[in-house]
């Protein structure tokens, strides 16, 4: 005899008589009675082997009423009883589905019994929570740099626009997080990836507008009138990169699963944040300052 587990966790001595193994076993599928699929009940369809059949015909003719339990891992997954001789091999198990998904997880464990897989204990090893702990530190920090970097970038390079660009992306990130909170979406790993990644293309949005207002003031344009024609200019390369962004977020998005959905979901609505923080916020900001006597000090690095 055996120790078997029951689906409710309890333990029972059984009696080792196998009848039929998983090798026997050619395939298992969820369906509904009778094919209704629409009011049909649950069930699983099983066959066995040509070489299993008549084995499995004779032994459910001599026990009619008596249960067929199904044992993988020394778990009992089903116990259905045998209400009939069931010749040929092919059998149906129903009773006891809630709904398919339930016919199908048992479908799943009885293929998974037909693998003729060994399994061999390679190596073993215990990993504490630390080692989550770390990573989740390491990124943590890892952003943090990034951030810190890309805001003394734009000080350094554009000056007085420069510090006006970061406040408008301290704005981005509340606005964002504000957004996340919203969906009650949980930051991960992935998630923090796409928050940099969208950090870099607001920055890049900022870079393109004051690069085209920087050639406007070469060109001899007053202030106010670069400012406006960079802005413009500035728009057509801006939307088209961050289309093209958003498309691939709701690619990911859409055949994705788990942590890239995260990924995916952070990105997009960071790149539309991001849009609307350089185009508006920003050139609000900079409005502002674009008046004596703060002008004088809106150069754009020049």
């Amino acid at each position: 005899g055996t120790v078997v587990t029951l689906p409710d966790g309890r333990t029972l001595p059984l009696r080792k008589r196998v009848i039929l193994t998983g090798a026997d076993l050619a395939d298992a599928q969820a369906g509904f009675a009778e094919g209704q699929v629409a009011a049909g009940e649950p069930v699983v369809n099983f066959q066995f082997k040509d070489s299993a059949a008549r084995t499995f015909e004779e032994h459910t003719a001599r026990n009619i009423g008596r249960y067929l339990t199904i044992v993988l891992d020394n778990r009992v997954i089903s116990s259905p009883v045998i209400r009939d001789r069931i010749p040929g091999g092919r059998g149906q198990i129903s009773g006891g589905f809630a709904d398919i998904t339930e016919a199908r997880d048992l479908a799943v464990l009885l293929r998974a019994g037909a693998l003729p897989v060994p399994v061999d204990v390679v190596e073993r090893r215990t990993v504490g929570p630390t080692l989550g702990r770390d990573s989740l530190d390491l990124s943590l920090r890892a952003g943090a740099v990034a951030v810190v970097l890309v805001v003394t970038f734009m000080a350094v390079l554009y000056r007085l626009p420069g510090v006006l660009a970061d406040l408008a992306l301290l704005l981005y990130a509340l606005f964002l997080f504000a957004a996340l909170t919203a969906l009650n979406a949980t930051m991960t790993l992935p998630g923090l990836a796409a928050f940099v990644i969208s950090v870099g293309m607001a920055i890049d949005a900022n870079v393109l507008i004051f690069e085209r207002v920087k050639e406007e003031l070469r060109s001899g344009k007053t202030l106010r009138a670069a400012i406006q024609s960079g802005w413009s200019r500035a728009w057509s390369a801006i939307l088209d990169s961050n289309v093209t962004t958003l498309v691939g977020a709701a690619v990911l998005f859409a055949l994705g699963t788990g942590p890239i959905k995260g990924f995916a979901t952070t990105l997009f609505l960071g790149v539309l944040i991001s849009m609307v923080t350089a185009i508006l916020v920003t050139r609000v900001l900079v409005d502002t300052v674009a008046r004596p006597p703060l002008d004088r000090y809106l150069r754009f690095g020049l």
